[in-house]
């Protein structure tokens, strides 16, 4: 990754922060973009430790002219943009801690991040790759979005459809030399997680008394052959390859990276 430049939504914390630090610590520049611009901040403060160019930069997914806002200060000071990676996505709408399955709220906000978002980054970023015949885009979907599944059927289903249209674009941006991928995570402690523990326990007498770091491990022990988390750095690894050279003729591939719990 020596002297290229990432892009990085969703940067702030959780899994964006884990594949920025990963970048960085192989050598890149990374732009850390998030709605939280003063979380940005910090984990852009974190990645100058590996000594490359980092900064942070409010952004919302879901503005296609924020977004070019965004897009074009990154360019101004970075000069260029070599690899987009997805990040930015939530589970569900306020309220989902009491909730058992999807309501039209979370279909509406995790439809508008989790697939819009994607869509507009994709969208604004490639503009600037296809001028310059280059570059690579990383989408982060989920295990989730492999298969259905009670209760979640919102995120899920933003999760597949993510990587539906990775598979698209990489069909659309091959002419223009540019590699479109996706990862499929697994099971993450992250506040993300945090919020799906909550449910649990709030929904699930059995899981009543238990905290939810405690949900989360049985869950690693219950689901996962290998029977070990994985971490945000643990998807930032992956990412780093498929936005590397490594991956020069790997497009529209998705890898999960989730211990085993789903195979396909």
């Amino acid at each position: 990754m020596d002297s290229k430049v990432a892009m990085v939504t969703g940067g702030a914390g959780g899994l964006g922060e884990g594949i920025a630090k990963v970048l960085a610590q192989r050598g890149a520049d990374v732009a850390v973009a998030d709605i939280d611009l003063h979380g940005a901040e910090e984990v852009a403060r974190q990645l100058a430790q590996y000594g490359h160019k980092a900064r942070a930069y409010r952004a919302d997914v879901t503005s296609r002219d924020r977004l070019q806002e965004t897009v074009e200060t990154i360019l101004a000071e970075f000069g260029r943009i070599d690899v987009l990676v997805n990040v930015a996505g939530v589970i569900a709408a306020t309220g989902f801690e009491d909730t058992v399955t999807s309501r039209e709220e979370d279909w509406d906000v995790t439809f508008t991040v989790n697939v819009k978002g994607t869509v507009l980054a994709s969208e604004v970023v490639a503009e600037h790759m296809m001028k310059r015949g280059a570059g690579k885009i990383v989408n982060i979907a989920s295990h989730a979005g492999r298969g259905g599944g009670a209760g979640g059927g919102a995120y899920g289903a933003s999760k597949a459809a993510v990587i539906h249209l990775t598979q698209s674009f990489a069909l659309e941006l091959a002419p223009h030399s540019i590699n479109v991928n996706v990862v499929c995570p697994g099971t993450i402690w992250t506040p993300m997680w945090e919020r799906i523990a909550e449910r649990d326990r709030r929904n699930d007498p059995k899981k009543a008394s238990l905290t939810g770091r405690q949900i989360f491990d049985q869950a690693i022990l219950e689901r996962c052959p290998l029977k070990r988390e994985q971490t945000p750095e643990d998807i930032g690894k992956a990412v780093a390859f498929f936005a590397s050279d490594d991956a020069f003729n790997i497009t529209g591939q998705s890898l999960n990276v989730n211990g085993g719990t789903r195979m396909n």
